[in-house]
């Protein structure tokens, strides 16, 4: 069929030149004739464009959008990260910083990156086409996505490993006698407070059968005396994790299909957990339809997510309530950080109950869910990032989609050795932490400020027949970037050396978690430079192509920036 879409890179006449008429922005445009069919269930916009560029698919139907970007955003984070957090920086008390940064940065960046995202129908690189310079943040956040699969995929393997482990009539990690389990295996029903007495916390005491097939069954970690001693990787886990990769291949070779410190936690768990800054929702919303509602996107789905960490808030402190009242020891002394929340303290609450096995089966194919969803996303952000910046790989998506999943299989390998939990944590710590929180600062950065909040929110009433609000254009100028810098700064001076439970990584580590986070941060300016160097002309020239959109260079000669003006920086 035919249909007619708004040309987004078409800039309006003069108003003078049609007798002055007051026509919104978004019937002054051109339209282009597009031409849409279906193939391998995607339908495919044929536009005309300049040269031999492939078409652009958008999403089937708009259920398919949402369920990806919800299945990105409501991740692993909302079951374990979230409600442990909370329970860290005061319970109720964290819900306030919580909630303030979700008003302030959280929701106003994921509408922006939405926005941005189906305007410019382009990847995370390629969409700085509006300020060229700055080109540099989509790279880094490509690297940031990448740094993620590498470890994120290994946590899915784990899950994969306890659902294969959890089809028995006895749950492995329900007794004692075992061939992994320890001299001093203890019942859990034998451990009370006076047992426990000894110890510091219950989530350090490893000799329940539950924390002994998780550290010992699962990660061999007994046998590794820390990350200069990883060992070679674990056969079964290797097997979880060829499973997974390979069911992340297939699901992303053919693009998008239908659906399948209080202060300084709290800012960045709401960017981790709504992914702003990874380059997936501006991947994911530039196959959305020109003329798509991201606004009411940008509320419904951030709305889902936080409801999500909310409700698994509850269930969370409902299960720990329970197990410290099974132990008969305090609730502090149960709650565990990241993954032990899950693997240790989740199953052996289910094999308290009547049916334990299904309610296992059940827990863990959740589990897998919510993994593979967020990494679907994270890979697909890759792929579309770089596909649309280089036309081969474009041209040949099966074998890059190939080369991008065997590379995270190859490089997660370090993370499921006898030792991979200390390369994990290393990775889980440095490779999207101080970094995602500065490339999401330079991108509003470069948005709000060098292509300008005013003209965003022109191309945003383009698509949708209204302008943002006063309240998200002032939280994109002013309040988000200076929040984000703040955090930033704080988030380096509070570093703390890294450990897990007791161990204590070595100096050396810190310096190699601290080089993986540069690495990524160091390709702003990098390319800031590189694009200086290779653009020919005098330095004002350089500088005005640098910062001038692509479709605008030919007023450069004319000597008209825009961004040379004062009432580009004032506007709002």
């Amino acid at each position: 069929m035919l249909l007619a879409r708004m040309n987004p890179q078409v800039q309006p006449e003069n108003s003078g030149a049609d007798g002055g008429s007051e026509q919104p922005l978004r019937e002054r445009k051109s339209a282009d004739l597009l031409v849409v069919k279906e193939r391998n269930g995607v339908q495919c916009l044929l536009a005309p464009r300049d040269g031999d560029a492939q078409p652009r698919e958008t999403w089937g139907k708009k259920i398919d959008f949402l369920l990806s970007v919800v299945g990105f955003a409501v991740d692993l984070a909302n079951v374990w990260r979230f409600p442990y957090l909370c329970y860290k920086n005061g319970g109720g008390a964290f819900l306030i910083p919580y909630t303030l940064f979700l008003i302030i940065a959280g929701m106003p960046l994921f509408y922006m990156e939405l926005a941005l995202g189906q305007y410019n129908r382009e990847g995370a690189a390629t969409v700085w086409k509006i300020c060229p310079i700055f080109k540099g943040v989509g790279y880094a956040v490509i690297l940031i996505a990448l740094y993620v699969g590498f470890y994120y995929n290994v946590i899915i393997a784990w899950s994969l490993y306890y659902l294969f482990s959890s089809f028995t009539l006895n749950l492995p990690w329900t007794d004692c006698g075992h061939t992994w389990n320890s001299p001093n295996c203890t019942d859990p029903k034998l451990l009370n407070g006076s047992v426990l007495g000894n110890h510091t916390k219950y989530s350090k005491y490893k000799f329940t059968p539950a924390a002994e097939f998780y550290e010992r069954g699962v990660l061999h970690l007994h046998e590794s005396s820390g990350i200069h001693d990883i060992g070679l990787p674990q056969w079964q886990l290797l097997l979880c994790l060829m499973v997974v990769v390979i069911v992340l291949y297939f699901s992303l070779w053919k693009g998008v299909k239908t659906s399948g410190k209080v202060w300084i936690d709290a800012a960045t768990q709401i960017f981790f957990s709504l992914g702003a800054g990874f380059g997936v929702l501006i991947a994911f919303a530039s196959y959305n339809k020109f003329d798509n509602n991201c606004y009411r996107d940008a509320l419904l789905t951030s709305s889902i997510n936080c409801i999500t960490s909310f409700v698994s808030g509850f269930a969370i402190f409902s299960i720990l309530g329970y197990m410290a009242h099974e132990h008969k020891v305090n609730i502090e002394d149960v709650a565990t950080e990241g993954a032990g929340l899950v693997f240790i303290l989740y199953p052996e609450a289910i094999s308290t109950l009547s049916g334990s096995t299904f309610w296992a089966v059940v827990f863990f194919v959740m589990l897998l869910a919510l993994g593979l969803d967020s990494s679907m996303g994270g890979m697909e952000a890759i792929i579309t990032g770089l596909a649309d910046d280089f036309q081969v790989l474009k041209r040949h998506r099966k074998l890059f989609t190939f080369g991008v999943t065997f590379s995270t299989f190859l490089l997660a390998l370090f993370c499921i050795t006898k030792g991979g939990i200390y390369v994990l944590t290393l990775l889980d710590t440095f490779a999207a932490g101080t970094s995602i929180l500065f490339a999401v600062l330079m991108e509003a950065i470069g948005v709000s400020w060098f292509y300008g909040v005013d003209r965003f929110s022109n191309d945003i009433q383009q698509m949708m027949g209204f302008r943002p609000g006063l309240y998200w254009r002032l939280c994109w100028k002013f309040v988000s970037p200076a929040f984000l810098l703040f955090v930033v700064v704080v988030s380096i001076i509070n570093f703390k050396p890294l450990s897990y439970d007791d161990y204590i990584f070595p100096p050396w580590a810190n310096w190699v978690g601290w080089g993986i986070s540069l690495s990524s941060m160091v390709l702003v300016p990098i390319y800031i430079i590189y694009k200086f160097l290779s653009t020919q002309g005098s330095l004002w020239e350089r500088l005005a192509y640098g910062i001038t959109p692509e479709n605008e260079h030919h007023l450069v000669a004319q000597r008209d920036i825009r961004q040379f003006q004062s009432k580009h920086w004032l506007a709002i």
